[in-house]
């Protein structure tokens, strides 16, 4: 027996079009590219996303087909956003941080139609314009005013292309298991893999950001999304913003720390979210001009290991709710948030913060389980960590054109292999150890490099650290410590060495420092622990 309920689909055009209804005058504030902020709201956003889908339409693009954008957060990209995916085609979003040869394996990978392309990443396709051969128009989001001169072959004006356009777009039936975008993972080994998200994955994984076990979205917010919109779709903030009415606050290029603080304060922004290297900034720059955070009531924190200094900084000195978040590309990205339930409420500080530095406890929609070597299932105790295996409703089923990445990322029973080293607890706060790639053998014991890293940031000296494993002649591998220090600050390697001292088993301490003048990164900020390996696998400590 069926029950008798609607068969309304869920397209990810209805979270825009219930925002133009019932929030139409709240705003959508955007940092644009040529300079202004620039403000709209939900009611003006979607009479222009109902002309960017004839654009589209316009430009020859049609179900199925893949539209890319080289974008910061801003309104025109979260126009198309809407535009692509409720007229029945792809939004394919691009790291531009990513290498060019990445690039233009992606977008030939995809087959991309379309590009849009903000003014700051025009020299990025100029460079690979020989390597687009199957794209049919590349579109300039920006106005008349501001077209630049360019080397790219049918490069068009945004704004140009939508005076012309008509109103008249009908949205067409979509079922909800269409493919609505497209994110590829940042591709650590071999070329990226894509992942296609349908609009019932986001519109499900909406309902999870809004839940207060979520991101917690409401329509009293105001939210400022610092992770990008071309980083696995800006953790699907642009959807629940939409879907709860939420004011929205977009940064553009203004990553540093007086421009978030300035959009903060000035737009009273309520939530925002960013990976810990942006909140460093932040603090950075709070701790030099004295300047607080009257408006700011909590940040969600992801992408790489939440500092248990990062926490208490926000929480003792602003008074800010610090959010430990874990996702992945593979997971539209919500997997886990750290919020204490209730009998938590009551703990002493030291047992909350146990909590709160670990990644977090299963949203619905998202199961968890952790596996040995042989795909068995492990205890929920603290204690034992294994992979980290994952299944539910918005995450990935197979990569998208790639058999054999498919068939390893899976186990045999269907769960998703995520490579994370993690153990679960008895209340299902799971905590990641280390990638299954990083994680230290020591004289046949396990050394978290995550939690090496974590300690080392929370010395005043100390900006950013990575832990990795290198070579030793008795032990196999030995923890070394590779750190940038604060500006002005200084330290030596054995009193940062001595930092660990009543923290962590003596045997587990780092066995030297390196200090560096930065740290290399991936295109979406995370350490390349792979470089650092290869820089130091010659290291010699004086152990040796």
């Amino acid at each position: 027996m069926h029950g008798l309920m609607m068969r309304a689909q869920l397209t990810v055009n209805s979270l825009i079009e219930h925002a133009a209804k019932f929030h139409g005058d709240t705003e959508i504030v955007s940092r644009t590219v040529e300079g202004p902020i620039h403000r709209t709201t939900y009611g003006e956003a979607f009479h222009r996303v109902h002309k960017l889908a004839g654009v589209l339409a316009g430009l020859g693009v049609g179900n199925g087909d893949r539209v890319a954008t080289l974008a910061w957060n801003g309104y025109r990209h979260l126009e198309l956003y809407f535009a692509i995916s409720g007229m029945g085609a792809v939004c394919h979003t691009i790291n531009p941080r990513l290498f060019p040869d990445q690039i233009t394996f992606i977008v030939g990978h995809a087959a991309d139609k379309v590009i849009f392309v903000d003014l700051t990443f025009v020299p990025v396709l100029e460079a690979i314009a020989g390597g687009l051969s199957g794209v049919n128009a590349i579109v300039i989001m920006t106005d008349n005013d501001h077209m630049p001169e360019t080397s790219l072959p049918n490069a068009l004006c945004f704004e140009d292309l939508m005076a012309g356009a008509s109103e008249g777009f009908d949205w067409p039936e979509i079922d909800e298991n269409t493919a609505s975008s497209l994110c590829y993972s940042s591709g650590t080994t071999g070329n990226p893999k894509g992942v296609l998200y349908s609009h019932r994955s986001t519109v499900l994984h909406s309902f999870a950001a809004c839940s207060h076990d979520g991101l917690a979205l409401s329509a009293a917010d105001s939210i400022l999304p610092v992770v990008p919109m071309f980083h696995v779709n800006a953790w699907g903030i642009p959807y629940g913003a939409a879907m709860a009415g939420a004011k929205l606050v977009l940064p553009g290029a203004g990553m540093d720390g007086g421009s978030v603080w300035e959009l903060l304060d000035n737009e009273r922004v309520t939530l925002a979210a960013g990976v810990p290297t942006i909140w460093m900034l932040l603090l950075q720059y709070l701790k030099e001009s004295g300047k607080s955070l009257p408006h700011l009531e909590r940040t969600i924190i992801g992408g790489s290991a939440l500092p248990q200094s990062m926490i208490e900084t926000f929480e003792e000195t602003y008074d800010v709710a610090a959010i430990h978040a874990w996702g992945m590309t593979e997971m539209s990205p919500l997997g886990t948030t750290a919020h204490l339930k209730g009998k938590m409420q009551d703990l002493p500080d030291v047992e909350k913060m146990a909590y709160k530095v670990k990644q977090g406890r299963p949203v619905y929609g998202v199961d968890i389980k952790i596996v040995d070597d042989d795909y068995q299932s492990l205890p929920h105790d603290g204690v034992a960590f294994g992979e980290l295996c994952v299944k539910g409703p918005w995450i990935v089923g197979d990569y998208y054109e790639d058999a054999d990445a498919s068939e390893q990322a899976k186990t045999d029973d269907g769960w998703f292999r995520t490579g994370d080293v993690c153990t679960i607890d008895a209340e299902g706060f799971m905590l990641i150890v280390d990638r299954s790639k990083d994680v230290i053998k020591s004289g046949g014991e396990w050394i978290s490099s995550i939690e090496l890293e974590n300690i080392a940031v929370g010395h005043d000296a100390v900006a950013e650290a990575a832990v990795i494993g290198a070579p030793h002649a008795k032990w196999g591998e030995r923890p070394l410590l590779v750190c940038v220090l604060n500006n002005g600050a200084s330290v030596s390697g054995d009193d940062l060495i001595q930092f660990y001292d009543g923290k962590i088993p003596k045997w587990s301490w780092p066995d030297a420092v390196e200090f560096v003048d930065e740290l290399p990164h991936t295109a979406t900020g995370k350490i390349q622990k792979l470089k650092l390996r290869e820089t130091y696998s010659d290291y010699k400590f004086a152990s040796e």
